[in-house]
């Protein structure tokens, strides 16, 4: 039996991820969403959770991860959020296994992490999505989010590899110019991947 084609998905903030993601989903490919596993890992009787606690006490409230009182404590000190990558990413490398490992059986799976080659999880792929805009559109998106602000934008611009840098590894790469040419995209990459 052929194992499945590992697809890493991923793009800048605003660049049409998760909408992506979404597509191959409906499509009928097995989708593993990295910020999904986070937020499992981070909730009541998560994995993460007592690690994180004994790390950042004041992190965890009521059984599970406060998301916010995390954001506060990581701003601007390095050493924490590099302590709370060494607890967090081999948790989530563990959960991305596990469901590649129950997908076995699937032609095709695909991981969407927004972080793909910035924190080395491309190396669990056998061929690498970038989905792309350009800056203008990327902007227009993240800017009409509720709560997104350009100081917000810029601070999470400031965390991902440029947008060239991830085209220029990228085994493929999507333009998402209008749902209509994503979606054609997508299926003909699946097409492509799925025929042996």
């Amino acid at each position: 039996m052929t194992r499945p084609v590992v697809l890493g998905l991923t793009g800048s903030i605003g660049m049409g991820k998760s909408t992506t993601a979404a597509m191959f989903a409906e499509a009928g490919v097995p989708v593993w969403n990295a910020d999904a596993a986070v937020h499992g890992l981070y909730a009541h009787g998560g994995a993460a959770v007592a690690p994180i606690c004994a790390a950042f006490p004041a992190a965890v409230r009521d059984g599970a991860v406060d998301r916010g009182a995390l954001k506060a404590l990581l701003a601007g000190d390095k050493q924490a959020l590099s302590r709370l990558e060494s607890i967090v990413h081999p948790l989530v490398a563990s959960s991305r296994a596990a469901f590649v490992a129950a997908h076995k059986a699937a032609p095709l799976i695909v991981l969407d992490v927004p972080l793909l080659f910035e924190t080395g999880a491309d190396s669990a792929c056998d061929a690498t999505l970038v989905v792309t805009t350009t800056p203008e559109a990327q902007r227009a998106r993240v800017l009409a989010r509720p709560d997104m602000t350009e100081s917000h934008l810029a601070m999470v611009l400031a965390r991902q590899m440029p947008d060239a840098e991830k085209r220029a590894r990228a085994t493929y790469i999507i333009e998402t110019r209008s749902l209509e040419q994503t979606r054609a995209a997508v299926q003909d990459l699946i097409a492509k991947l799925r025929s042996p």
